[in-house]
């Protein structure tokens, strides 16, 4: 037979100190600063490396644009060599580069967008993307996880509902860090936020990511006490 676990025993021992702690105005946050503590980082020989993006939306539309502008000028060529007139936007353009000299406004402009365009494109060639992915430790060769940061922030915030005192929690999961804003309607705040530290760290182990997530814990009382 199970006896009490020890979130109840915290419980029963603190006992619903409605009000907080004597002399806390209420509203407030505690004197106490919100604990960083840091997760034990990936093993040796195991960097922690992110997952690739496919990038088929930016792909598509550079191979929809340059396969329109390709087709648009050997048709016109193609047009020019049957003995018919260039389209108008092709003299046009024939005429501005002619007439125009490289420190003008107008081609100084559309070099400096097709320099952002090219850095744009090289950045999304050279970065990983899928950002709101966590890679997670290999526990068997050949197979690689992930896990979803809104997935993590839902986990971890439904352990963090089951610590005695805590009202509500906002969980947010980001790259190299995690914290949780909770409210908590009795307990002291130093015991609620001591609790949470300890449950929240035990649970980013659990995930099984990478890269270990810094934790920041911050509790406060409920608005209007």
């Amino acid at each position: 037979m199970n006896g009490p676990g020890p979130e109840s025993a915290g419980a029963a021992g603190t006992g619903p100190a409605v009000g907080g702690r004597r002399g806390e105005p209420p509203g407030t946050t505690g004197e106490l600063p919100a604990p960083e503590t840091a997760e034990p980082g990936p093993p040796a020989g195991e960097p922690a490396r992110r997952f690739w993006s496919a990038r088929r939306v930016p792909a598509a539309l550079v191979a929809l644009v340059l396969l329109g502008a390709t087709g648009l000028l050997l048709y016109d060529v193609a047009a020019v060599r049957a003995g018919r007139p260039a389209m108008a936007w092709r003299r046009r353009l024939a005429h501005e580069l002619a007439v125009r000299h490289l420190d003008d406004p107008w081609v100084l402009g559309a070099a400096a967008a097709a320099l952002a365009l090219g850095i744009w494109l090289l950045a999304l060639a050279a970065t990983p993307g899928l950002r709101a992915v966590l890679p997670m430790r290999r526990t068997a060769p050949g197979v690689r996880a992930g896990l979803d940061r809104s997935a993590a922030a839902l986990v971890l915030r439904d352990r963090a509902m089951e610590v005695a005192g805590v009202q509500t929690v906002r969980m947010t999961v980001g790259r190299r860090r995690a914290r949780a804003r909770a409210v908590a309607h009795f307990r002291e705040l130093a015991a609620v936020r001591g609790d949470l530290t300890t449950v929240l760290g035990a649970g980013l182990h659990g995930l099984g990511l990478t890269r270990g997530l810094r934790l920041t814990v911050d509790v406060r009382r409920p608005k209007g006490r």
